[in-house]
């Protein structure tokens, strides 16, 4: 089926997908497997990718970056996507992680860090996620005291991803723990920070290549300078931040669900079955058909919401919609092919099988399916009638 255009893109973007893809392909899906026995990528890797301006794309030159716009980040995902690569995590790096610094940091904060996450020779994480919250940011319980030109921060996170390689942290903590989310700050922990500790690399059913780690926080000293905008508008920065967040998953799904179907259509042509091949049997040939027709509905939609977004007219509800779509297409999908390619699909060394256990997560992170539908359905009954 030939691929719908992307009007999106300009002839700038696509000479850079040309770049990213060899730099995918070179630099990264040959040492993935590797990687993921590792459970995790060399930082050697980040600064490869840093020198050839992958990383934080859309900053502008006088944060350090290289002015372009998101669309030259979410390229980067879709290349990773396109070969099946979890780790290394420069999407949450880039378009997750340098929002909050570049919106919210002081300008000394910000010529401090953001060039070096450019660079690559700074790598970002962000820590909301607590034992026992989940997705409830407000319920969080790791404090931040102020302490004369410090805070002393205290507490624990977890499922950390960038964790164990991450420079720089964006922490959500509670600068006033009777307030709820009115008390919540973000809070910059620098890695070598004394009283910073990283815990075990934590082991999943799936995308074994990007390193999660459990951080704990022992009287850090934190200086005050490091706290991002205002005190207690924590939470609602991590509110502004999440359509793009979200739309993120939208863009990263898609592009593995397209991987998917593309390996399946290559191994259905090769593998013969009863003296046939698999392509020549209605059933695959349906399958195939449906999912298909289903990935180019989910471009068009995709791409749709980049559109919005680009225009400053992606809220919450669009967000959350498109999220809980796409990765519910991407285990839909993966599923599918991995039917299709049968005891073959379930062996490791499969792509298909990796990507149907890396797949997963989508559906958790970034908020729930079961959050995403509470959004929108909150939207739909409890709007005021016009």
């Amino acid at each position: 089926m030939k691929p719908a255009p992307r009007p999106l893109f300009t002839p700038d973007h696509d000479a850079f997908r040309d770049q990213v893809r060899r730099f995918c392909e070179r630099e990264i899906a040959p040492h993935h497997a590797a990687w993921e026995e590792a459970h995790g990528v060399p930082r050697s890797v980040w600064k490869q990718a840093g020198d050839n301006g992958l990383l934080c794309c859309w900053l502008p030159e006088s944060l350090g970056g290289p002015g372009a716009d998101l669309l030259f980040d979410f390229i980067v995902s879709e290349e990773l996507g396109r070969i099946g690569a979890t780790g290394p995590g420069f999407p949450l790096h880039s378009v997750i992680v340098a929002p909050y610094l570049a919106a919210h940091g002081t300008p000394e904060l910000q010529q401090a860090i953001l060039p070096g996450m450019v660079s690559g020779d700074r790598i970002a994480a962000i820590a909301m996620t607590e034992p026992g919250t989940g997705s409830d940011v407000a319920a969080i319980r790791t404090t931040a005291r102020r302490d004369g030109d410090h805070y002393v921060v205290n507490g624990q996170k977890t499922f950390i991803t960038n964790g164990h390689n991450a420079d720089v942290i964006v922490v959500a903590c509670k600068t006033d723990p009777e307030q709820g989310a009115r008390g919540v700050s973000l809070l910059v922990v620098e890695g070598d920070m004394p009283g910073f500790t990283r815990g075990r690399n934590l082991r999943k059913i799936g995308q074994h290549a990007q390193d999660t780690a459990e951080l704990f926080f022992d009287n850090v000293r934190v200086p005050a300078s490091h706290l991002l905008a205002d005190e207690g508008q924590g939470f609602k920065y991590l509110m502004q931040k999440l359509a793009q967040e979200r739309l993120l998953v939208s863009v990263q799904c898609q592009a593995r669900a397209e991987a998917a179907l593309q390996w399946t259509v290559d191994y259905v042509q090769e593998r013969k079955a009863f003296r046939q091949r698999l392509a020549d049997f209605q059933n695959t040939r349906f399958k195939l058909a449906a999912l298909a027709t289903d990935l180019q509905a989910g471009r068009a939609y995709c791409d749709q919401l980049i559109a919005q977004h680009l225009a400053g007219e992606l809220d919450a509800v669009g967000a959350a919609a498109g999220k809980l779509w796409h990765s519910e297409l991407l285990g839909r999908v993966t599923d599918e092919c991995l039917q299709l390619f049968g005891g073959y699909g379930y062996m490791a060394e499969y792509p298909i099988a990796r990507a149907y256990a890396d797949a997963r997560i989508e559906r958790i992170y970034a908020g729930t399916s079961e959050i995403m539908k509470e959004i929108v359905a909150r939207d739909l009954l409890d709007a005021p009638k016009s």
